[in-house]
């Protein structure tokens, strides 16, 4: 199937929600998954739309999607990951509000309409999971539990969840970042952590996380180094001296105890490595500097107003 063209985002929102699915070999559930969420909106007072972008699947998904009436349908010819879908459907969105989630029956997705509700008075509301049910849970778990207080001292914000699936957010604000979100499992991390870094509020909402259906498309060294460097390229791009600075007083502090001995020990006669501690500290404290005023440089002028405002 030829590749859809690019879509243009709509001049000014015509629906209350819409729901983004990114679909990959989900082949088996994806009627009944759908079919929930339509029928918790159904009930809700929200104007809404589905969209589903099938990310290439090989397993029938593709086929399955097209006997699904009152959907919009994107469809990718080759395996693009799952930010690439979100990005997509999020920037194909007519509602004010856009949802993502899974089909893979891990979220409670029926509801839907609640999480949009908590988003009152906030620019995000992520569903915030109380247990962990992914698979290869002993690299997993503490894999994540590092990131998530890496992400937490980086924005200087606690996250009780980075990287759940589910969530809602202005997608006029949503749109200002979608250029800075990749292409894999990481999206979502990105999008919380943009959100918070750039001043917009968001709120973390508890929910049940189940067993998925169908196999699971993580892979936990692959993607978890993807989080890791994800996350760190994002303090980069928003606050590079919450990790160049402590690295350089690190490096200061050893070199100015490396001096005091070389005082003492060596009759004032200071090493070589001193001296190269020493410089290195001051070329992360430069390099930080730069850096930080690169990115104020580089700020919008202007910005969409944060909801508490």
């Amino acid at each position: 199937m030829p590749e859809p063209p690019p879509v243009a985002p709509p001049e000014a929102s015509e629906l209350d929600v819409s729901v983004v699915l990114p679909v990959y070999n989900e082949s088996g559930h994806l009627r009944t998954e759908i079919d929930r969420i339509r029928g918790a909106l159904d009930a809700s007072e929200y104007s809404y739309e589905i969209i589903v972008v099938d990310d290439g699947s090989t397993d029938g998904s593709s086929e399955e999607l097209r006997t699904i009436e009152d959907i919009r349908l994107l469809q990718f010819r080759t395996n693009r990951g799952s930010g690439s879908a979100r990005k997509y459907g999020t920037r194909a969105a007519r509602g004010r509000v856009v949802v993502w989630t899974d089909v893979d029956m891990t979220y409670p997705n029926d509801l839907i309409p609640q999480l949009v509700k908590e988003l009152d008075g906030y620019d995000q509301v992520v569903g915030a999971r109380t247990s962990e049910q992914g698979t290869h849970k002993v690299f997993r778990v503490p894999a994540k539990l590092l990131i998530r207080r890496l992400a937490s001292y980086l924005v200087q914000v606690d996250i009780p969840d980075l990287n759940s699936g589910l969530r809602a957010f202005r997608r006029d604000v949503g749109l200002q970042y979608l250029n800075q979100l990749p292409a894999g499992f990481s999206c979502v991390t990105t999008i919380t952590m943009t959100f918070l870094a750039n001043g917009y509020s968001v709120a973390y909402w508890p929910i049940e996380y189940r067993e998925r259906a169908g196999t699971s498309k993580f892979h936990w060294y692959r993607d978890t180094k993807r989080y890791v460097s994800q996350v760190v390229r994002m303090c980069l791009s928003y606050d590079p001296l919450r990790i160049l600075g402590p690295i350089a007083s690190v490096l200061f502090v050893v070199g100015v105890v490396k001096l005091t001995y070389d005082s003492v020990q060596r009759d004032f006669r200071v090493a070589i490595n001193t001296v190269v501690i020493l410089f290195a500290a001051f070329q992360v404290l430069v390099v930080g500097l730069l850096a930080d005023l690169i990115v104020r440089v580089n700020k919008p002028r202007s910005e969409v107003p944060p909801a508490s405002m």
